[in-house]
């Protein structure tokens, strides 16, 4: 089911936030929305779509899984098998990741239906949300002075939102006292949204261990989305992650960190990539033979 007519939400004050009318987007699940990409499992969905659905799931107070894939993720699930089981329980799944965006459409996966969908993507549309609906919102990750810095600016500029936050130095051993204790914080706070930002593939194994035992909610792997926030990061310009460029900004602030993730790590991905052409290939050929 589509939305025909065009949809107008404010966004959240400041400088470089304003009021803009958002283009019409479909508010139901569709058949092909969910398409195997490089082996895994994505959401062709826009930024539009996913706050739709946690807007749903949160009014009903359900357990729900929200992960991201980018090609750095798919690389680490050839090293980190554990990983799997996570995407596996993942009920949404964005892709984080222009270039496998495109790669999605030369193989003819959904057409125009789509887009890149992280944090940054949609960071004031949920924010102006959680203001307007008065959500309780965690954060777990980082450093402590990073994450309380951006909870401060964050409660100023969005005040009817309920913002924890804690850091992410602890042991995260299932069982240990570390653990039970954020755990324990989580289970008390009972938030509508929980963030965990504590880095690839950490956060997705902290998640994947303790989803059991966290309260209903919706629960994001997020990254260093606080370190933004905070103004520790600096995020790219938006245009630059429309056009699939963002990861190059990224390493030149950041070239030590980030060179081997963005000029080694596909590479192993070759297998992968060729696969998925010669399948659309193949499917391509018989459609015309057929």
């Amino acid at each position: 089911m589509t939305d025909s007519s065009p949809l107008l939400l404010p966004e959240a004050a400041g400088l470089e936030r304003r009021q803009q009318v958002r283009s019409p987007f479909r508010k139901a699940r569709r058949e092909r929305e969910r398409v195997r990409l490089l082996g895994q499992t994505v959401d062709l969905v826009r930024p539009e779509e996913v706050l739709h659905h946690l807007e749903t799931w949160v009014d009903a107070r359900r357990k729900v899984l929200i992960a991201n894939h980018n090609l750095n993720s798919l690389a680490l699930l050839q090293k980190e098998p554990r990983l799997q089981r996570f995407y596996e329980r993942a009920d949404l799944v964005e892709v984080d990741s222009t270039p496998l965006i495109h790669f999605a459409k030369l193989l003819g996966l959904h057409g125009k239906a789509f887009h890149r969908c992280t944090y940054l993507d949609w960071r004031d549309h949920f924010w102006s949300l959680a203001d307007r609906k008065g959500w309780r919102i965690m954060y777990v990750g980082g450093a402590r002075h990073v994450v309380e810095r951006a909870r401060g600016r964050l409660a100023a500029e969005y005040p009817n939102a309920d913002i924890r936050a804690r850091d992410g130095y602890f042991i995260a051993t299932p069982g240990s006292r570390d653990n039970t204790v954020v755990v324990n914080e989580v289970k008390a706070f009972d938030p509508h949204i929980l963030f965990v930002g504590m880095g690839m593939p950490r956060q997705e194994l902290w998640i994947l261990d303790n989803l059991d035992a966290l309260p209903n909610c919706a629960v994001f792997s997020v990254g260093a989305a606080f370190d933004y926030e905070a103004g520790e990061q600096k995020a790219a310009p938006r245009w630059m992650g429309r056009m699939g460029l963002e990861w190059l900004f990224r390493l030149v602030h950041d070239p030590k960190r980030l060179a081997r993730r963005y000029l080694i790590e596909p590479w192993s991905l070759s297998h992968l990539i060729i696969a998925d052409l010669w399948t659309a290939f193949r499917a391509k050929r018989a459609g015309r033979s057929a």
